[in-house]
C-alpha cells in the first residue's frame, strides 16, 4: 500500500532516498494495523511514532539545509509544513494510544497516507524545478 512510486521522486537523490524510508516507516504502520495476531501493539506503536517523530526531523533539517544551499524561494512554507507534521507526532499521547490502539493505528496510517503523497507531490518536487 504504501510505496514511493515514480511520480514521488524528485530528482534529487538524497531527498528520493529519505522520502522512501518514510514511505516504509508508514507501511510498517499500516502491516501493524493489519496484524490480527499481536493483541497489544502499544509498544509497537509507541516505536513507529518515535522513529517518525527522530526520522522526520533528521529528513527535514537535511531538506531545508539543501533549499538553503540553493536559495529556494518557497522554504518557509516548506519549514511550517515540517513544523506542522511535527506538531501531529508530538500529539500522539501515551495513554491514548494505550486505550484506543486501534484508533490511533487508523490516525496514523491516514495521516501518513494523506499528509506523504500531498506533501512530497505537491511541494517537494517543487524544489528541483527552482
Amino acid at each position: 500500500m504504501y510505496e514511493m512510486k515514480p511520480e514521488y521522486y524528485t530528482g534529487i537523490e538524497f531527498i528520493d532516498q529519505e522520502h522512501s524510508r518514510l514511505f516504509e516507516i508508514a507501511g510498517e504502520a499500516y502491516e501493524l494495523l493489519k496484524n490480527d495476531f499481536i493483541p497489544d501493539k502499544y509498544d509497537y506503536i509507541l516505536h513507529l511514532v518515535q522513529e517518525l517523530k527522530e526520522y522526520t526531523k533528521y529528513h527535514f533539517s537535511h531538506e531545508e539545509e539543501y533549499m538553503e544551499s540553493i536559495g529556494y524561494k518557497r522554504i518557509l512554507s516548506q519549514k511550517v509544513a515540517h513544523n506542522d507534521f511535527i506538531e501531529k507526532m508530538d500529539e500522539f499521547d501515551t495513554s491514548e494510544i494505550d486505550e484506543n490502539q486501534k484508533d490511533t493505528l487508523l490516525d496514523l496510517v491516514d495521516f501518513l497516507a494523506v499528509w506523504l503523497v500531498e506533501h512530497i507531490y505537491k511541494k517537494d518536487k517543487l524544489i528541483k524545478e527552482a
